[in-house]
């Protein structure tokens, strides 16, 4: 089965969606349409206009990145899942993945403040708040990392093949390229140092971060 993915590769959500696929062997072709300047031709195919949408082969549409990923490891088999289905290896996944979601979602809050709102209607208490909590999503995953699976596999050079490793990595790019400056890598050595082995795999080459 072949699928359209639709959305722009410089969003956290599709980006996660794109790199996962590359990792489970789905083939896809993807749309990069935006949602802001191309925000007709979105609503063609998803009236909502959210990024990422999957269109499956039989055109029904998807939206959603963690239920669009849900839905696609039921089509791989166990060995090419990216979410362990034991209990006990599937929390620490889970756990960090949720982080990095966060870590995407006040990292994209912030970027639309600072790009769609004007400079007099920017109500900076909540930018402090919203800040602050980019960062405790930062803090927890390094911590989580100190004693998580994904250290090891960094020293030993392997690619990041599990959920989690997937967002932390899209998480920590997507925020240096859209906020640089805001998050100091020396902060956050072994997020900065697990982004770079990642973007080195061939899974995140083929799917590059592009506004």
């Amino acid at each position: 089965m072949k699928f359209e993915l639709i959305g722009m590769l410089d969003s956290p959500y599709v980006r996660r969606v794109a790199i996962s696929m590359q990792i489970m062997g789905l083939p896809y072709v993807h749309r990069a349409i935006s949602v802001f300047r191309g925000y007709d031709a979105f609503k063609a195919i998803n009236p909502v206009v959210k990024a990422p949408t999957l269109v499956t082969g039989d055109g029904q549409v998807l939206t959603d990145s963690s239920l669009i990923l849900q839905y696609l490891e039921t089509l791989v088999p166990e060995a090419r899942r990216l979410v362990p289905e034991d209990p006990e290896s599937r929390l620490p996944v889970l756990r960090l993945t949720g982080l990095a979601l966060v870590a995407c979602e006040k990292a994209v809050q912030i970027a639309y403040e600072n790009n769609l709102r004007p400079e007099d209607k920017r109500h900076q208490p909540w930018i402090d708040r919203v800040e602050s909590q980019l960062r405790a999503a930062f803090d927890e995953i390094e911590g989580d990392l100190r004693d998580s699976p994904l250290v090891w596999a960094k020293k030993a050079g392997v690619a990041p093949v599990e959920l989690d490793g997937v967002s932390v990595a899209v998480a920590w790019h997507f925020t240096q390229r859209m906020l640089p400056g805001l998050i100091d890598p020396a902060d956050y050595p072994l997020q900065a140092a697990w982004s770079a082995l990642a973007e080195a795999q061939e899974p995140f080459k083929a799917a590059p971060y592009t506004s």
